[in-house]
């Protein structure tokens, strides 16, 4: 609807300042002159938008123009973040109304609380794709929490392996991989990443850094994930899987859609190619499927699922 786009057009130059009519025309998918049609719209009903010239140009709505708005806190937009990552949310398909909720609540509010909102992005990332579900201990994730938003030099014991290891680091932001938390440090030069659980003690000191102006938090997870995953042994299968499984695979980081035909199912049943990491992994996820899925190949892999399902239709036997 027109009056829809009218308002995103409104978030987006309130919650993010200036954007060019092609940035805008690519977020919203209508072409350039609809949007510039839009200003025009905007314009006309007293909104005060108007154009910047130049190679840098773009429209821009006048700071003055927004609601009152006021008493969000740092807590309660962290809240509002996490809270976006629900896997309640994404189970009933309101992602996007949750995302703009979100935008409509930060445009309305004063230019203190939506600085605050950046610098939330820019030192917390939550990864929402699939991993390990279990509960983690997490003692000092508050003091780490409270350096990264100082900006100050922390002193950590962690475990590598079976070795305690101290090791003095600068903290950049912390990622939550769903109940597993991580800290990205500088440390002796080289950025890591530290897993929450494995620090055993954690002490905040007096000095302060100065944060690298081009560090981008997710795009630094992102990028160390794809080398990671780059690094993993690689185990291909093909099965025969039900239509609705596809969505599951689509949240899981180890388990890959090489190829699969949608487009031609045999009553709600399809064959995909797929790539797991090892054939213990592979057996473990496939019999987590249940029924809704069968192995083709290779065979090795179809007797392992074979013997695991026989084991445990014995085990409730007896």
């Amino acid at each position: 609807m027109r009056a829809d786009r009218l308002l995103s057009i409104m978030l987006m130059l309130q919650n993010g300042g200036k954007k060019n009519t092609h940035y805008l025309a690519e977020q919203l998918e209508v072409s350039e002159r609809t949007i510039i049609r839009d200003m025009e719209s905007l314009s006309s009903a007293g909104i005060p938008v108007y154009a910047e010239r130049g190679s840098h140009g773009g429209w821009v709505l006048e700071e003055s123009y927004r609601t009152n708005l006021t008493g969000m806190t740092p807590d309660e937009l962290i809240s509002l973040l996490v809270s976006s990552h629900s896997p309640l949310i994404g189970d009933l398909g309101i992602g996007k109304q949750f995302d703009a909720a979100y935008q409509k609540l930060l445009a309305s509010s004063p230019r203190s609380i939506r600085q605050d909102a950046e610098i939330i992005r820019e030192k917390i990332h939550i990864d929402g794709a699939g991993w390990h579900a279990y509960r983690e201990s997490h003692p000092y994730l508050t003091v780490l929490q409270e350096a990264v938003w100082l900006d100050r030099v922390l002193r950590i014991h962690y475990m590598k392996g079976e070795e305690r290891v101290e090791r003095i680091v600068l903290p950049l932001g912390l990622v939550a991989k769903r109940s597993t938390w991580y800290v990205v440090a500088e440390s002796q030069g080289e950025l890591r990443t530290y897993r929450v659980s494995r620090i055993v003690d954690a002490v905040m000191t007096d000095e302060t850094f100065h944060r690298p102006a081009d560090f981008d938090l997710a795009q630094y997870w992102e990028e160390s994930l794809t080398r990671f995953m780059q690094n993993l042994p690689q185990y291909p299968a093909q099965v025969r899987m039900t239509v609705s499984l596809i969505k599951r695979f689509e949240r899981e980081r180890y388990v890959k859609i090489i190829h699969c035909d949608t487009q031609n199912p045999q009553e709600g049943w399809i064959t995909a190619d797929l790539e797991f990491n090892t054939l213990e992994s592979a057996s473990a996820f496939l019999l987590s499927c249940g029924a809704e899925i069968e192995v083709l190949a290779p065979q090795e892999l179809r007797e392992h699922v074979s013997s695991a399902a026989t084991a445990i239709a014995r085990l409730y036997q007896q």
